[in-house]
């Protein structure tokens, strides 16, 4: 990883916190290891939600609700997956041989999650300063680049489309698939009880995002 390292201008003291940061729970398991990303991967999502914050804070010009909805675009899975595949994390992330298989080091939820659990090992290794420097370093060149969208929220969208009529919206979970470390969802978008639109992802919130988004599509043609 001492190429990965040059490139995030790190010089790490606990190398194993980073082996760990790249080890799917499939080859934990098949490799009889004692720990996987997962937990480093819950404490980098909360960093990464920080520093984004603190920047938009700091630099931005904002309302309190345009920040949210930035923020969201900039933490999302489709731009944790960005970051991740520009910087290369995913070729050293390490899988069991089915996962592999079927090409866990390229999928979206998987390299995202590499990208905060590398984050969390960079916090605990070498403290917030640090790991601040390599999220702004990484992130900052995607939000003043007006050309690269990540994220709609389209939920907003559809409350704000059906609030005009005084219908509700909720989001009902119709499927629930595959193991505990790779499942999808299915989630159904219902309007006043009535399925409008239905979204898979391999998050709730990615599953419920589509299922908006079809359901502004649907919308739109009535």
């Amino acid at each position: 990883m001492e190429e990965l390292f040059e490139k995030l201008k790190i010089s790490p003291k606990n190398l194993t916190l980073y082996n760990t940061a790249v080890s799917h729970s499939s080859y934990a398991n098949e490799h009889k290891a004692k720990k996987d990303y997962e937990r480093l991967e819950f404490l980098g999502d909360a960093v990464v939600d920080l520093v984004v914050a603190d920047y938009l804070y700091r630099y931005e010009k904002e309302t309190e609700g345009e920040m949210t909805k930035v923020r969201a675009s900039y933490v999302c899975e489709n731009a944790l997956y960005r970051y991740s595949m520009d910087m290369g994390f995913n070729n050293y992330i390490k899988v069991g041989h089915g996962e592999e298989n079927s090409g866990g080091k390229y999928k979206k939820a998987i390299v995202a999650d590499i990208f905060e659990a590398i984050m969390g090992a960079i916090y605990l290794d070498l403290g917030y300063e640090t790991v601040r420097r390599v999220i702004l370093d990484i992130v900052v060149p995607y939000i003043q680049n007006p050309n690269i969208v990540f994220f709609e929220d389209y939920k907003s969208a559809l409350q704000q489309a059906v609030q005009t009529t005084r219908q509700s919206v909720i989001y009902e979970v119709v499927k629930e698939e595959g193991p505990a470390h790779d499942k999808t969802f299915t989630i159904e978008a219902k309007v006043d009880g009535i399925i409008y639109g239905k979204g898979v992802g391999s998050s709730k919130k990615d599953a419920e995002q589509i299922a908006a988004k079809d359901a502004l599509e649907k919308l739109a043609k009535n």
